[in-house]
């Protein structure tokens, strides 16, 4: 059985991206292409082939944040997973190379990883670094060395140190506690950048067995509890963690973009962040809380694993309102 973390996924293919600066200029952003690989591509290899076809046709990079006046240079990494196989791959400007995982812990950070071991590639990429004086070609090529800037290929992986730390335990409760680790700077809350909503992915290699995601739906995984979610037909919508919808009047679709920065919070959100308060301004109430809450959560990665386990198939009835009803139970809590 394989374990991931992830930040996107659907059914049974997942990604995992991040990002950095290089030595290339860029035009469209990550996001849009771990989107499209996911919708695009049924395997790991097919999503990274559409990523790399949309890398060559528009580029990279773009605005990551509502301000029509800013524009960010950052490259992409993503770690995309199926049932059966893993890829990481790199990219610089519309240059890539991939590796195709086969067995161990593997993770991706603010830096590139991928040394000599490439198992696809750009095919001008050789050529081009070639052309620009980076290798000379006598040398083992190493896309790490080429592509990072100064020393950046040197530092360590936070997440790698995080995995490390778990000493080969794999679980999905190990992956949870790497995301909620503050020390390595894998979890971070300051006040100028804050960890995302986070999701833990189990992906069965035994296609009988349904993948369970955990999904947090609210920002600081330390704070945050993991609820199991299972893709299945006719799964129920959840309203209270979807963000308000604007129509015509959001400023993304407005000309010009962004002059105004609406609140996008959904239910759950608004929820989450006074129960941050409460951990902040009453720590004996808060810690109840976080007891009650992290109960909930343990109470869910057992019911996950006993289906995870059992012998018999899942009738999809069992787990149509799973996330629904848990989301609703947190709220619950915090009200």
């Amino acid at each position: 059985m394989d374990w991931w973390c992830l930040e996107r996924i659907l059914h049974g293919l997942g990604m995992k991206s991040r990002r950095w600066s290089t030595l290339l200029p860029q035009i469209m952003i990550q996001e849009a292409k771990l989107r499209l690989g996911l919708e695009r591509g049924a395997t790991a290899k097919e999503a990274l082939d559409v990523i790399v076809a949309l890398l060559e046709e528009h580029g990279q990079g773009g605005n990551y944040y509502e301000d029509g006046s800013s524009c960010h240079t950052f490259q992409s990494a993503f770690l995309i997973v199926d049932r059966n196989e893993a890829w990481i791959l790199e990219t610089s400007g519309k240059y890539w190379a991939a590796e195709k995982i086969t067995e161990g812990v593997k993770c991706i950070c603010n830096q590139l990883s991928l040394t000599t071991k490439i198992d696809a590639e750009h095919p001008e990429l050789r050529n081009y670094v070639r052309s620009q004086g980076w290798w000379n070609g006598d040398s083992d090529f190493n896309f790490s060395e080429v592509f990072s800037l100064a020393d950046d290929h040197l530092v360590c992986c936070s997440g790698k140190e995080s995995l490390e730390k778990q000493g080969g335990d794999v679980s999905a409760q190990a992956m949870i506690d790497v995301l909620r680790d503050k020390d390595s700077g894998v979890c971070v809350d300051s006040e100028s950048f804050l960890t995302t909503a986070s999701i833990v992915s189990v992906l069965p290699q035994d296609p009988s067995f349904p993948c369970v995601h955990y999904f947090t739906g609210t920002p600081d995984p330390s704070r945050s509890i993991f609820k199991p979610f299972i893709f299945v037909d006719d799964v129920k919508l959840v309203p209270k963690v979807q963000s308000p919808s604007f129509g015509d009047d959001d400023p993304a679709k407005k000309i010009p973009r962004f002059q105004e920065k609406p609140d996008r919070r959904h239910e759950l959100y608004k929820a989450h962040e006074w129960a941050r308060s409460l951990l902040e301004n009453d720590q004996d109430k808060g810690q109840k809380l976080m007891r009650i809450m992290l109960e909930l959560e343990k109470q869910g990665l057992e019911a996950m694993e006993d289906i995870l386990t059992r012998t018999e198939v899942l009738d999809p009835a069992e787990v149509v309102d799973l996330f629904y009803d848990c989301v609703d139970t947190e709220l619950k809590f915090f009200k």
